[in-house]
């Protein structure tokens, strides 16, 4: 039985690379991974609609029989055939057909059938599956150097802004006063912050937004996130394999409690108390590799290239979806940023959580800085061709001391200017630029022009 399609589509940035794919004369079979309900079924169900004469979808969990296909081997003709034996109304087009296997990671051996289409080209091969990042290795060792992987996330800001109407004209001018360092206008400003402020409540996840959009208000999308959220939990209790479902999901529930923290820095003790990482080794891991957090790796230096500097051992937790952690505060809380718009002593932990979200779904991988034994910290930093560029979170508009010391510092070589998220307008003094949060889904337009005009 398929699962219920949505009322409305929304527009997603994966739509483009699904039709670039495409065009790809010599294109292997796509593996699409990424956590549950961030949409990934229901955008390759549309790219099918609008570019095939012929789409097939096999779900292995609505349809465990199809997991019988393999029996008479992995080639081309023996799949199709069986497939259409277990359903005879399927219909193999070649040169245009989309077959979709869904929910790979209850059966990752199809995978090794990937060859076989890869070198058979007739029929075009996409897989997902919502944990599909925990099986990744196993996938590719069925079928290596024959399929290409990408992975989504939920809706960023601008997604969200096209659900809202807005056209891509109409934010590609957001990039000009930050360009020409001119503060946004008061009313561009304040409509932008009411949708932002919108988004922080909802998050990205499309059913989550199907609520929001189809009825204008705030009704029923917490439910919505509750259900995700629980479904999270009964997916670490259904795929923990070979680790402890019970710690794992401690440490999922933890994020909040690590976030409202000063410094951010994920603490086992805030887990549990008296425990270390070896009590808890592979849990955090297993939240990485299923997409439900993205880890933000300390720099030991702020030094090119980043990769060379990063501490495994000292990072960051940040839930993948902002509406989702805020679900997970207390209603107190919740109640408060919902209903009376106020996000209150929460508000730096929040705005941190989405910062990373914006900077994972533009492409920018998250590190921060700590000095051992010195106040000197950066919430983020990234790098351009030739140089780094710290990014600091502020809930308000204040002073920007490491922000500062970082440039000013003649130790930090590589450091040049600097980016400050902030409640608050354009500004440009002494090689800190001022941007509100919610222009960080331009980042990487911003940072490549500015970087290039200094």
């Amino acid at each position: 039985m398929k699962t219920k399609r949505p009322l409305f589509y929304l527009r997603r940035k994966f739509d483009t690379l699904l039709q670039q794919w495409k065009k790809r004369e010599n294109r292997l079979p796509l593996i699409i991974k990424g956590a549950r309900q961030v949409g990934k079924t229901e955008t390759i169900r549309h790219f099918a609609d609008e570019s095939y004469a012929n789409f097939i979808e096999i779900n292995f969990i609505e349809r465990p029989e199809f997991k019988e296909i393999i029996r008479d081997g992995f080639s081309v003709d023996a799949l199709i055939r069986n497939i259409s034996i277990i359903d005879p109304k399927l219909r193999f087009i070649p040169d245009n057909t989309l077959l979709f296997f869904d929910e790979l990671q209850e059966f990752p051996e199809i995978a090794t059938a990937l060859k076989f289409f890869a070198q058979d080209g007739r029929f075009d091969v996409i897989c997902s599956g919502s944990l599909l990042g925990i099986q990744v290795k196993r996938v590719k060792s069925y079928s290596v150097g024959f399929q290409e992987t990408e992975t989504m996330y939920s809706l960023d800001f601008e997604e969200f802004l096209w659900g809202c109407g807005y056209q891509d004209t109409q934010l590609d001018g957001l990039l000009e006063p930050i360009m020409t360092r001119n503060p946004f206008g008061k009313a561009v400003k304040d409509t932008m912050d009411r949708h932002f402020l919108d988004y922080c409540v909802t998050g990205g996840m499309p059913d989550v937004l199907e609520t929001y959009f189809a009825n204008g208000t705030f009704e029923n999308v917490p439910q919505t996130q509750r259900r995700i959220l629980e479904d999270y939990r009964i997916d670490i209790r259904k795929y923990a394999e070979g680790l402890d479902p019970v710690r794992i999901q401690m440490v999922f529930d933890s994020i909040p409690a690590q976030l409202a923290k000063e410094n951010r820095k994920f603490q086992w003790s805030v887990v549990s108390k008296g425990t270390t990482r070896r009590d808890y080794w592979g849990c955090v891991e297993w939240l990485e590799d299923a997409g439900v957090v993205n880890k933000c790796k300390r720099l030991d230096i702020p030094e090119l290239p980043l990769g060379a500097h990063l501490d495994n051992d000292a990072f960051k937790l940040y839930l993948c979806d902002s509406g989702l952690l805020l679900s997970m505060l207390e209603k107190e809380i919740q109640e408060d940023v919902r209903i009376r718009r106020n996000l209150g002593t929460w508000k730096g932990g929040l705005f941190e959580n989405i910062a990373s979200e914006a900077l994972i779904k533009a492409g920018i991988p998250l590190a921060y800085f700590k000095r051992e034994n010195s106040t000197l910290e950066m919430d983020f930093l990234t790098r351009s061709t030739d140089s780094i560029i710290p990014i600091e979170v502020k809930a308000e508009n204040n002073r920007s001391k490491s922000l500062r010391m970082l440039i000013d510092s003649k130790t930090y070589k590589d450091i040049h200017w600097g980016i400050k998220l902030v409640n608050g307008n354009v500004g440009f003094e002494n090689g800190i630029l001022t941007i509100p949060q919610w222009c960080a889904f331009k980042l990487p337009e911003i940072i490549s022009n500015f970087d290039s005009s200094n």
